[in-house]
């Protein structure tokens, strides 16, 4: 896994072996990241990244000047090495070991890009709960967009406020926003 642009550009990051995780493929990193570059200053955003895992997409958003990231994952581990790595490239990463769906209940913050990679295996009941909860403690900016990764054989298309999907390999990515 490499950090794709930024100030870190071309920095490897490698996981240990025991992480329970499945990191964003460098080749659809870099898709979503040339969709975000066209709405967003990096600079001037709130992200969170929920099941963050190695926290992949995190650094690639500090790569890029983002300094309001909020990392979250239920696994110790997966939070000390998201914290030894962003100290390792001195990047301000605020980092939550919790159950994502205990954090987006209680959570009041407002961010303008909700990144979550949860586990594939994940049937379309539980998928839905993350928009669900996202949408209705209003955790999103106005002008927001929610970006759930999942398998391409995973429809979402269905599901409120739903925008688009795009598919890159066997990955896929659907936005959700107000409209």
């Amino acid at each position: 896994m490499r950090i794709i642009s930024g100030l870190y550009k071309g920095r490897k990051i490698v996981a240990p072996k025991n992480l329970p995780v499945r990191p964003t493929t460098d080749m659809s990193k870099e898709a979503l990241f040339n969709i975000l570059n066209n709405q967003y200053y990096f600079d001037d955003i709130s992200v969170l990244d929920l099941f963050s895992g190695t926290g992949n997409i995190s650094y690639e958003f500090a790569s890029r000047g983002t300094e309001n990231i909020t990392a979250v994952d239920s696994h110790y581990d997966c939070i000390k090495f998201i914290n030894q790595t962003a100290e390792s490239f001195e990047m301000l990463l605020q980092t939550i070991k919790s159950d994502v769906f205990k954090f987006l209940e209680t959570n009041k913050n407002k961010y303008d890009i909700i990144f979550a990679d949860p586990p594939y295996d994940f049937d379309k009941e539980t998928f839905s709960k993350i928009p669900k909860l996202v949408f209705e403690n209003q955790l999103l900016d106005e002008e927001g967009v929610l970006i759930i990764e999942h398998s391409k054989h995973t429809d979402l298309s269905d599901v409120k406020y739903f925008s688009q999907s795009k598919n890159y390999g066997g990955n896929a990515f659907s936005f959700f926003r107000y409209n």
